[in-house]
């Protein structure tokens, strides 16, 4: 369930329209990849080192407060927690367009397909207040779905590769080398993989959390970088680059460019039970974050509160609130446009938390609470630095904009964490 959480939270819906987002840098998308994969792969090296030393924390927020703090870990984890429920609320609206081609008269009537959105979203709020198990296991089924529709394109360009192996050379993109557009395909790419910390968030939920927090991870990590970046080579070499570049629905073009259009509608389905799959696991984590800054004081204690299936079933009931609020007050935005914004934005908010857990792994083995054995330890930390490294490019390819909006999510939660050390001072007396 834990590698599911990774994997089905990793693939959602983005991955359907990220062979268009990376077709304008052409073969500069593949050097993006191979950076990007084994950044992740460092990044997962780092939870998994974390999680194995610290197997009873709440996953990064309570490495970062290790290491430098309550403050710094607040407002990294408010700058994460902000960006699941928007990522949240965009998914649903993803998923509608999706079933409007099953569905057509949801383009009747305009209030029908906001409707829709919001029943999706509050339908997966309603499988979480019934347990971590109960969403595990709805994760594993769509996690397990969705795999089917990239195992197919995989196939298929395995078929393309034997059978008419011209075909690959017909049409390679043409957009030269350029640090610069490695840079900005690298920060797509990163996108694409976001998700890789899942497995550490919820580790009060999970058993075994030392053994199976780190396997998840990197196993998680490993297989879903594999198929992103199977899925997204083979239409960006069978496709024409301007064609791919305009296109809203890469897969299916490339399913009707060989095997017929009528395995356009076979493809949407898979893209609804994959958006599905993401939009329940990240419901899972966004009310296991709202908990976490609960337990710690940061939230009112009442969001911490679990129900009688162990779920924190306020937290859910905000966060599904909020996103609630987000999707309507964007809703005529198209997805496109929705994607574009959570392509720069979501990722800029998503940095804080993997800067500040690669440089605790360097602090908390510098002070030597990540020393057993030795020479592993040591090794976790240069996987560390690397991650940092790594988190550091990313950042240059993000652009001063998207950065602006990061920090300014961060100056947003600073008068919330100013008001929960205030609440908590008569306590402390």
């Amino acid at each position: 369930m834990c590698t599911a959480l990774v994997v089905g939270n990793i693939i959602g819906i983005g991955i359907f329209v990220m062979p268009a987002a990376l077709a304008p840098f052409g073969l500069n998308a593949l050097s993006a990849w191979a950076i990007t994969v084994v950044g992740c792969l460092f990044l997962a090296l780092t939870f998994a080192s974390l999680a194995r030393t610290f197997p009873h924390d709440d996953g990064p927020y309570a490495y970062t407060r290790r290491a430098f703090g309550e403050g710094t870990a607040f407002i990294a984890m408010w700058c994460y927690w902000v960006s699941t429920w928007v990522t949240n609320a965009v998914i649903a609206i993803g998923v509608v367009g999706y079933v409007s081609i099953f569905i057509p008269a949801l383009n009747d009537k305009p209030w029908l397909p906001p409707l829709t959105a919001l029943s999706f979203l509050w339908l997966f709020v309603l499988i979480n207040l019934f347990g971590a198990r109960s969403a595990g296991w709805m994760q594993l089924s769509t996690t397990l779905l969705k795999l089917v529709p990239q195992v197919a394109i995989i196939m298929l360009g395995l078929w393309l590769l034997l059978a008419h192996p011209a075909a690959y050379s017909a049409h390679l993109p043409t957009t030269p080398a350029s640090l610069h557009a490695l840079i900005g395909a690298t920060t797509i790419a990163l996108f694409a993989m976001l998700g890789v910390e899942c497995a550490a968030i919820p580790a009060g939920l999970v058993r075994d959390p030392a053994r199976t927090i780190p396997r998840a991870t990197v196993a998680g990590t490993l297989i879903a970088a594999f198929i992103c970046v199977s899925v997204s080579i083979v239409p960006m070499l069978l496709i024409p680059q301007h064609e791919l570049a305009a296109s809203n629905a890469p897969f299916a073009d490339l399913f009707a460019r060989f095997l017929g259009s009528g395995y356009g509608k076979l493809l949407a389905a898979f893209v609804v039970v994959s958006g599905l799959g993401a939009l329940n696991g990240w419901t899972l984590i966004v009310g296991e974050v709202t908990q976490s800054f609960a337990r710690h004081g940061n939230f009112p204690a009442g969001l911490g509160k679990l129900n009688r299936h162990a779920a924190p079933a306020r937290a859910f009931l905000l966060t599904g609130l909020v996103a609630s609020v987000m999707m309507m007050m964007n809703y005529n935005q198209s997805m496109a446009s929705g994607f574009a914004f959570l392509s720069v934005v979501v990722t800029a908010a998503n940095l804080p938390i993997y800067i500040t857990c690669a440089l605790a792994a360097i602090v908390l083995w510098r002070r030597g609470e990540i020393a057993r054995p030795a020479k592993r330890a040591a090794l976790w930390a240069l996987f560390a630095l690397l991650a940092f490294i790594y988190c550091a490019w990313v950042s240059i390819g993000i652009g001063l904009n998207s950065l602006l909006w990061a920090l300014g999510l961060g100056a947003v939660g600073v008068p919330v964490y100013l008001w929960s050390r205030w609440t908590r001072r008569p306590a402390r007396a």
